[in-house]
C-alpha cells in the first residue's frame, strides 16, 4: 500500500510521518491501493485546530475521515479507527452480499427428492 503525507502550511517532522506510517499499516485490507495522509492547521483561535484527513483508495467507493483535535497524533488515532470499522463494515457487506440463502436450496433440493428429480447445487443457486 502507497501511503502519500501532505502537510498543509508547516513541514511535518520525520517522527510524525513515520507515526503516520505505523497507524496507516495496522489497516488491515487486501483492497486498499494508496493511502492519502493530509495534515493542516485550523484556525488559531480554536484549542483543537490539528486536522487529520485520511481518504484510503479502494475498488469501488474511496473510505474518507476528516478528524480534528488538540494534537495531530489524537486525530490521526482517530482516524484510523474510524477506517477500521468502516473496512469491516464494507467487508460485512460483501460478504453477506456472496453468501447463499441456505432455506431457499433447502427448500429447493426438499421439492426436488418428493418430485424424484435429480436437482443439482447448481441449478439451485443459480
Amino acid at each position: 500500500m502507497d501511503i502519500i503525507i501532505q502537510s498543509l502550511g508547516f513541514n511535518a517532522g520525520e517522527s510524525l510521518e513515520n507515526f503516520i506510517r505505523e497507524k496507516v499499516n495496522t489497516l488491515k485490507s487486501d483492497n486498499i491501493v494508496r493511502a492519502n495522509v493530509t495534515l493542516y492547521k485550523g484556525p488559531s483561535g480554536n484549542p483543537e485546530s490539528d486536522y487529520c484527513e485520511i481518504r484510503l483508495e479502494v475498488p469501488g467507493n474511496d473510505l474518507f475521515v476528516k478528524k480534528n483535535s488538540q494534537y495531530f497524533e489524537s486525530s490521526i488515532n482517530e482516524c484510523v479507527e474510524v477506517l477500521s470499522l468502516q473496512i469491516n463494515k464494507n467487508k460485512d457487506k460483501y460478504s453477506y452480499a456472496r453468501r447463499a440463502d441456505t432455506t431457499i436450496i433447502e427448500d429447493e433440493l426438499r421439492q426436488g427428492e418428493e418430485d424424484d428429480e435429480d436437482v443439482d447445487l447448481e441449478d439451485v443457486v443459480k
